[in-house]
């Protein structure tokens, strides 16, 4: 009988250690945690493209936890924190304080971050070169912006004075701002800076801008996107037309807009999250990834409206 046991005892323990040194099965699931800051149809794009990439990768190996910060960043904070509870495979952060939340809730579970204007800005890398040497990487959403600039000589030459209207809250609203800055007062126009720290105030801002300024510049910023139509009722009836940072906000209250596609981006992120998640690559030495082909769009309505001609290679919102 004793030696029968210790048999069997033999057999378990030679069991057991096979057990242990078994590679994971073929058929392993992922969970992928989203973080979207806020509601809007570009950052909805962008989620939607994020998830059919990676569905199309991994078909129901990957399973989603979605999660909506309603344009609060310590909701961010939240939503992250409890996926690295959850024991997440992969954090998606849709805008910037989307992002900074996942960073700061993880050093260990991969971040991809997508609707990212600079992610320098964001993560405070000074000198940043599209490589974060953490666990972070991404795309960007960052259109041309000295050629968004320059719609404003193209479009509007009558304008002299250029309000620039944005979220004090967005860091990267504020670099793209200073960008675009630049670059009109570089070429002789009069540039003055209009901030709302939250949709509250947005239209007591706006309406202070209207009445000082000939036209506005509202970058790729997610709390004007979330009142992109609050803006256009204001900015249509002080007769002030918009050169906007990308095609939501264009259609709620623009005349035009140099943009990318937000799907397009967010397939572009899926394709990353699937090659980390299927062990091909690493965040820390992933580049950070730019849409390439953005394209010059304009609001039909809105451009009848001002008297504006729009030149040739403009191609018409939907």
């Amino acid at each position: 009988m004793k030696k029968l046991t210790a048999i069997l005892l033999s057999l378990l323990m030679v069991l057991t250690m096979a057990g242990c040194s078994q590679p994971a099965p073929e058929d392993d699931k992922f969970v992928v945690g989203i973080c979207q800051l806020v509601q809007h149809p570009a950052l909805d794009a962008a989620t939607n493209g994020f998830k059919d990439a990676l569905k199309e990768a991994l078909g129901d190996k990957v399973s989603f936890l979605d999660g909506n910060g309603a344009g609060d960043p310590a909701t961010c904070t939240v939503i992250c924190n409890g996926f690295v509870t959850d024991g997440v495979d992969l954090i998606m952060a849709n805008a910037t304080p989307a992002l900074q939340a996942a960073a700061s809730a993880t050093s260990t579970i991969p971040v991809l971050g997508t609707s990212i204007s600079s992610y320098g800005v964001a993560l405070d890398i000074e000198n940043f070169t599209d490589v974060t040497g953490i666990n972070v990487s991404g795309t960007s959403d960052l259109a041309p912006l000295d050629k968004q600039a320059q719609m404003f000589l193209d479009l509007l030459p009558q304008a002299k004075t250029i309000g620039l209207l944005y979220c004090s809250g967005e860091p990267n609203s504020l670099f793209q701002v200073g960008i675009v800055k630049d670059y009109l007062e570089a070429h002789g126009l009069t540039v003055k800076l209009f901030s709302f720290s939250s949709s509250a105030d947005v239209a007591l801002v706006t309406t202070q801008a209207c009445g000082e300024c000939d036209a506005l510049y509202i970058p790729t910023d997610n709390t004007a996107a979330n009142c992109a139509d609050l803006i256009g009722g204001i900015i249509l009836n002080n007769n002030i037309p918009v050169i906007a940072g990308e095609e939501g906000i264009c259609s709620g209250c623009g005349i035009a807009t140099l943009t990318i596609d937000y799907y397009q981006l967010g397939f572009q992120t899926g394709k990353m999250a699937a090659q980390i998640l299927k062990g091909e690559a690493v965040p820390a030495s992933m580049p950070v990834q730019y849409f390439d082909n953005p394209t010059f769009k304009f609001n039909k309505a809105l451009c009848e409206k001002f008297g504006v001609t729009v030149p040739d290679g403009y191609v018409e919102l939907n």
